[in-house]
């Protein structure tokens, strides 16, 4: 299974990669939406943790181009603000799938991308 990282903090990004790859889960991390876009275009994920705050682009462009060339793939949004936490999130992005504030635990994330990306747990 493959999974895109869309985080603007790198070190950030590297910590929840590292737990994936805990996970048996290849990622890769990006740190916007073009080279989202471009990730998007060239390889075929199941799953996508995109950050709704970016430095450069927009999370819901993201998911929303991510629903149309590849369907099948899932997002979890993560998040540091309050802002859609009434859970609208799922209203406005068909293929959400999960929603957690930015501070979850890696191994929480980790074991969310192997459940919604259809990884079974390690023994």
């Amino acid at each position: 299974m493959k999974a895109l990282i869309v985080e603007s903090n790198v070190e950030l990004g590297r910590l929840w990669k590292k737990h994936l790859l805990r996970q048996n889960i290849h990622a890769r991390l990006c740190g916007g939406q073009t080279e989202a876009v471009a990730l998007l275009q060239e390889e075929e994920f199941q799953i996508l943790v995109i950050d709704l705050v970016l430095n450069e682009g927009s999370a819901l462009a993201i998911a929303d181009f991510a629903s149309y060339r590849q369907p099948d793939a899932r997002v979890i949004f993560v998040t540091n603000t309050t802002f859609f936490s009434d859970g609208s999130i799922f209203q406005h992005s068909p293929n959400a799938c999960a929603f957690l504030q930015t501070d979850a635990p890696p191994e929480d994330l980790a074991v969310m991308v192997a459940h919604y990306g259809g990884v079974s747990a390690p023994n």
